[in-house]
């Protein structure tokens, strides 16, 4: 005998989702995994080379609409811009995620560059901020939205030569904490992922040399993030640890 739940999954087919960072990596993996349950994709990143790529694959894979932005993130009239254009285009947004971020090679902090220090916390914790100001009213306006968070393992352990970007990290868990509380009448459903290392280009952007192949596969952690966006309220997955 077969028993019908009262909630089913969220339906994944025909939201619209931005995802920051979506050129490469993490982003890159979700995006595509994405488009293949059938949503439409506003792809956020910086090389507009790879972004376009990532455009082309998404429309492969099934997104009946994949638009990709080139944006510095770091810009606040830039995010201004670029929220004004998706809602432009898509007309309305379902689902946030907010998956950019840059790494800064591990170091006592006054072996960190200013620049670098700037531009970590640029990247990983003020656009977070900046882009879900722009975009939480469209999606307050929706029956049914989300906003997910990839912040890392660094978000709830503390790690030596990582105090800048641990310092975003544990900043993001905040401010996703303080969304939840925020957000809890309205229908918006907030969630965070801290992940372990990921096997991705971010530690070689920084220099810094590590053994990628024991990490987890972007494409399995791209995984994890549709399954929790496709749960239904009453089993809504809003703190998710992932470990190699």
């Amino acid at each position: 005998m077969i028993f019908e739940t009262e909630s089913a999954h969220m339906e994944l087919k025909g939201k619209t989702v931005v995802v920051t960072g979506g050129s490469d990596g993490i982003g890159k993996h979700v995006c595509l995994k994405l488009a293949s349950e059938g949503c439409n994709v506003a792809i956020v990143g910086r090389n507009e080379a790879r972004l376009l790529e990532i455009e082309d694959g998404c429309k492969s894979a099934g997104a009946p609409m994949a638009r990709s932005y080139a944006c510095d993130v770091r810009d606040p009239d830039a995010l201004a811009q670029l929220c004004k254009e998706i809602l432009e285009q898509f007309d309305v947004i379902d689902v946030l995620i907010n998956n950019a971020g840059v790494w800064h090679k591990t170091s006592p902090l006054d072996q960190i560059d200013a620049e670098i220090l700037e531009a970590t916390v640029q990247t990983n914790l003020t656009a977070v901020m900046q882009l879900t100001r722009h975009l939480i009213a469209p999606l307050r306006s929706r029956p049914e939205a989300i906003i997910l968070n990839v912040v890392s393992k660094s978000g709830v352990v503390a790690q030596a030569g990582q105090s800048v970007y641990t310092a975003t990290k544990y900043g993001v868990r905040g401010f996703t904490e303080v969304l939840k509380a925020d957000e809890q009448d309205t229908g918006i459903r907030v969630a965070a992922i801290y992940q372990s290392g990921t096997n991705t280009g971010m530690f070689s952007k920084a220099n810094e040399d590590v053994p990628n192949h024991i990490f987890t596969e972007p494409d399995d952690l791209a995984d994890v993030v549709v399954f929790m966006l496709s749960r239904p309220p009453k089993i809504w997955l809003h703190d998710v640890r992932v470990e190699i």
